[in-house]
């Protein structure tokens, strides 16, 4: 099994707060982390909520949760009981008088809008948020696994399937479940074709100025329509808008959100492409690394890190910038290439928003510096120096 570097970080939160809930899309990781938690901690209770049983002995939670007081309770899907909530907020708020102020509950569920509405109204002050990212390359390992990874994405199954073929077949049912049985779920009503065709169309914009209403026509749906598909997706941790940064610098900024198809492995299977070949051959391939790359670094990063990117009308542009806990400010530029140069659009944006560092993330193997400000880096060393501050 993978040792997730997540676990140490739900760990901790554990340690200092009566509830985490780790969220995260289906299919990531979660029960499996979790699992491997409870084997850890002593007194531990799982209870899955997908499973008749499990649910039935929740059929009166406060007294059922009464009787486990002293156990860590972990909770899989929890959103199939969100009425839970309220009654979580009785359980700890009883425990802490009894002296027991940490480690009461682990929630696991797929993040949506709902669900965490639901338990910051009832749980607030009581619950460390926590995300399950896909395989990372850190994970994996380098060189051939870090190449898989990149083409097959970081769902555990889909990584770990004996072929690219079986991959592929993977994510296809993963999509199709996604949008005909998972989708439904939280009581949305989104044609599956639909959201299918939007979902593509987001991976053709891999990387690109997020525009509403374009998509929108090309739907044939209204744009607040599109606009309430795309946040489905985001709350799903399928799709992420990343925001422009904005600064007061005398120059006209770009608006607009940049878009990415969170997991490469999904954003290829949308485009039709099975195998590293396919990949090198389409034109989306710069803007899957890219993406591949952000959500990696992201993944690596301290808690509490703040991401944006930076472009002006005049072209000036940071794919990636990262304002850390410590307020230092990382300009990162992200190329394809092993041997990457500094571009003048890159070197003046990072003028304007005053990093306090600059790295050009590449696919070589080695560190080195491009000139005095800024050094070129392997996307997993720098994944390492993120991983470092946390």
């Amino acid at each position: 099994m993978i040792e997730r570097h997540a676990k140490r970080r739900i760990l901790r939160g554990l340690a200092e707060a009566p509830a985490v809930a780790l969220l995260g899309p289906r299919q990531v990781g979660k029960t499996t982390l979790a699992r491997d938690i409870a084997a850890d901690v002593p007194d531990c209770l799982y209870l899955d909520l997908e499973n008749p049983g499990d649910a039935a002995r929740l059929a009166d939670p406060m007294r059922y949760l009464d009787a486990q007081v002293g156990q860590l309770v972990i909770l899989d899907e929890i959103q199939r009981m969100p009425g839970l909530f309220q009654v979580l907020r009785g359980q700890i708020d009883s425990r802490r008088r009894q002296g027991w102020r940490t480690g009461q509950f682990l929630l696991l569920g797929a993040a949506s809008d709902a669900l965490l509405r639901q338990s910051a109204e009832s749980l607030a002050g009581r619950i460390i948020y926590d995300e399950l990212p896909g395989l990372t390359v850190l994970e994996v390992g380098l060189g051939s696994a870090q190449q898989r990874l990149w083409v097959r994405g970081g769902f555990p199954d889909t990584f770990n399937a004996k072929s690219d073929v079986v991959s592929a077949r993977w994510r296809f049912n993963f999509i199709r479940t996604y949008l005909e049985r998972d989708i439904p779920q939280f009581g949305v009503r989104v044609p599956a074709p639909t959201l299918r065709r939007l979902w593509t169309m987001l991976g053709h914009y891999q990387g690109g100025l997020l525009n509403a209403s374009e998509l929108a026509r090309s739907l044939a749906v209204s744009m607040p329509a599109v606009t309430r598909y795309i946040d489905l997706l985001v709350d799903l941790m399928l799709v992420r808008r990343l925001p422009p940064y904005f600064v007061n610098v005398g120059k006209r900024l770009v608006k607009a959100p940049k878009v990415y198809i969170r997991d490469s492995g999904v954003l290829h299977s949308l485009l039709g492409l099975r195998t590293h070949d396919d990949l090198l051959s389409h034109p989306v391939v710069g803007a899957s690394w890219e993406g591949f790359s952000i959500e990696n670094l992201l993944a690596a990063a301290p808690f509490g890190t703040d991401a944006y990117f930076y472009r002006t009308r005049a072209g000036a542009e940071i794919d990636l910038l990262l304002l850390l806990p410590n307020r230092e400010l990382w300009a990162i530029e992200v190329k394809r290439s092993a041997t990457p140069r500094i571009g003048k659009g890159f070197a003046l944006a990072a003028e304007d928003v005053r990093a306090t560092e600059r790295f050009v993330v590449h696919s070589g193997d080695d560190s080195f510096p491009l000139n005095a400000n800024t050094l070129a880096i392997p996307l997993a060393a720098l994944m390492e120096r993120l991983a470092a501050m946390d």
